[in-house]
């Protein structure tokens, strides 16, 4: 039974990681849909920027297909994405709904530092 549930805890990591920038925007808008109550005009605007960063961050992955973990210069340039994405989100978003993605973030850090999986 164990073995039956690490296997699809380890199935449920791939396909998150081998899913498509669409897919991953997808369910990014929808998560902050939930998390942070967005209308349909924010709704669209999260999902295109949730969009360009994911088409960013692949391209970044495929450019370190074949060594290891990611290089100093890797993890700059993808704090760049990530920092550039959240000030474009308090442009989408009201101050109420900007603290609610704050902490949608943080939840999303704590899962995976303990080994929560995406959410």
């Amino acid at each position: 039974m164990i073995a039956l549930l690490l296997g699809a805890m380890v199935s449920f990591g791939q396909n998150w990681q081998s899913a498509t920038p669409e897919e991953m925007a997808k369910r990014q808008t929808e998560q902050i849909k939930e998390k942070c109550g967005l209308d349909k005009d924010q709704e669209k605007k999260v999902y295109d920027l949730s969009l360009k960063s994911g088409k960013e961050m692949a391209k970044l992955r495929e450019g370190n297909q074949g060594g290891g973990g990611p290089s100093d210069e890797m993890r700059a340039k993808i704090t760049k994405i990530r920092d550039d994405q959240n000030k474009e989100m308090k442009k989408i978003l009201t101050a109420d709904q900007y603290v609610k993605y704050e902490k949608y973030l943080e939840e999303r850090r704590a899962a995976r530092q303990g080994g929560g999986g995406p959410r």
